[in-house]
């Protein structure tokens, strides 16, 4: 049995206790009458009022940051390094700017168009490993920030699964060493033994 996961999922005051949450959720996506999803595996926490990792730290808000002040379960995706979309999810009440990046998932329905996204013959690790990778297998681009994560394009299930507490690692996030002592944070968030997870660092 799936279900949407509801607006009170993502209205939680605590943007760490979300992220560890998504594990084992399912990131679904249809676009042109083509259906593609994935579990999630891997997340990202980061907190507005005082990461510095985070794009609105202390509250900043600028034309790409703005949606981050939306109420939460609507979709911030920006492009990094020019090329790659990532896909994060917007959590917390309206002003507070708290999102999750999904890093990582494992690949389950539509795996043929996901393949032909990212320009890869088999299924490999890479395919869904890595927050650019995955946004491309899902057909998820930066024209898609501020889309509400309860629409027919984007939106996430819970299928009944449940990941074990002692089945997720919690470790510092990736590629954020300007974010000084924010950096060492413990927000990062894998599923144990997953070969779906990116690289660890």
């Amino acid at each position: 049995m799936s279900e949407k996961l509801p607006r009170s999922f993502y209205l939680r005051h605590d943007v760490v206790d979300v992220a560890r949450d998504l594990l084992g959720k399912y990131l679904v996506t249809e676009f042109d009458g083509v259906l593609t999803s994935a579990k999630i595996v891997e997340t990202e926490a980061y907190k507005g009022s005082t990461d510095r990792a985070c794009h609105a730290f202390n509250y900043r808000k600028t034309k790409r940051t703005e949606v981050m002040f939306e109420n939460g379960g609507v979709a911030y995706v920006y492009l990094c390094y020019g090329i790659h979309n990532l896909f994060n999810i917007i959590t917390n009440i309206e002003g507070e700017p708290d999102a999750v990046l999904i890093r990582a998932a494992e690949p389950l329905e539509g795996v043929e168009e996901m393949l032909a996204r990212r320009e890869m013959n088999e299924l490999e690790t890479r395919l869904t490993a890595g927050p650019g990778s995955l946004s491309k297998a899902l057909g998820i681009r930066k024209e898609l920030t501020g889309i509400d994560l309860s629409d027919d394009k984007i939106w996430l299930e819970d299928r009944g699964e449940t990941i074990d507490p002692e089945l997720i690692i919690a470790s510092p996030r990736v590629g954020i060493d300007y974010a000084g002592e924010d950096a060492k944070l413990p927000w990062r968030f894998r599923v144990k033994n997953s070969k779906w997870v990116s690289p660890a660092k």
